[in-house]
């Protein structure tokens, strides 16, 4: 048999594995779970707000900024940490660390827009 078709023939045979796994978990979950529709089970629940009044609410913000602060935390972690180990041991060069330089300077800007903003005072 030709070694590249056996490359597909790999795949395939996984993506039908996972499928089969879909498959039964979904035929399990609806074998083996409650049903007792009521009509509070059946009302429509988004994002913490019953809908009670008109078709308008107004929600809160504020989660907003805890979103951006775990974007610029956590997004420099996961690109810086994988860069300083490359860097020991493989020779990236100058380029590298100009490129990197930029990353982070993009960060500080948006913890100098966080700062400016009061969202870094904890008390």
């Amino acid at each position: 048999m030709n070694s590249g078709l056996l490359g597909y023939l790999v795949v395939l045979g996984v993506t039908l594995g996972g499928v089969a796994l879909f498959v039964a978990a979904m035929v399990v979950r609806r074998v083996l779970a409650p049903r007792v529709p009521s009509p509070t089970k059946l009302t429509t629940y988004e994002s913490g707000v019953d809908p009670i009044a008109g078709n308008w609410q107004q929600s809160g913000f504020r989660y907003v900024a805890f979103a951006f602060l775990y974007v610029v935390f956590a997004v420099d972690a996961v690109y810086l940490f994988p860069w300083a180990l490359v860097l020991r041991t493989s020779g990236l060069g100058l380029a590298s660390l100009f490129e990197m330089g930029i990353f982070i300077l993009v960060l500080l800007v948006g913890l100098a827009h966080a700062a400016r903003r009061g969202l870094l005072a904890w008390l």
